[in-house]
């Protein structure tokens, strides 16, 4: 399972130029998941997510977490993310699960999140969709579990 973090001031989602997604200060999180991905994965995903310090306090450390701050989340499904781009002029998405298995897991991603009684949106799984993000920093951190064999 790999995450692209960011700190956002505000974000949204729009599918077919309707917002379907929208929150305020918090974290847009980009989500890509592989087929190998298993609840475990998910839990740890989520708790870090949600317990990452990369919020400032009133001294401008970062030391709170989207939780500390009552902060908003914004979930897309990505599966870009698991791109290979090492051979050729196009990406292999080889690593990527396929949509179906992707969706049950990213549901589960989304489930755990909303646990939190934060404010969690999400796009629309599979569809194109243009994302509005405002950079806060910027801060964007990678995510990455993999599944233990």
């Amino acid at each position: 399972m790999r995450v692209v973090l960011q700190r956002v001031n505000k974000s949204q989602v729009e599918v077919a130029g309707q917002i379907v997604g929208k929150i305020e200060k918090g974290l847009n999180l980009l989500v890509g998941i592989t087929p190998s991905d298993t609840e475990q994965e998910v839990a740890w995903m989520a708790r870090k997510c949600l317990e990452l310090r990369i919020f400032p306090d009133q001294l401008g450390k970062l030391s709170q977490s989207v939780q500390d701050i009552q902060g908003g989340l914004l979930v897309i499904s990505q599966f870009t993310l698991y791109g290979d781009c090492r051979k050729g002029r196009r990406p292999s998405f080889d690593k990527a699960a396929p949509g179906a298995v992707a969706e049950q897991i990213y549901e589960k991603f989304v489930a755990k999140l909303r646990e939190s009684d934060l404010q969690v949106e999400t796009g629309q799984f599979g569809a194109m969709m243009n994302v509005h993000i405002e950079n806060d920093g910027p801060v964007t951190l990678i995510l990455e579990r993999e599944a233990e064999r």
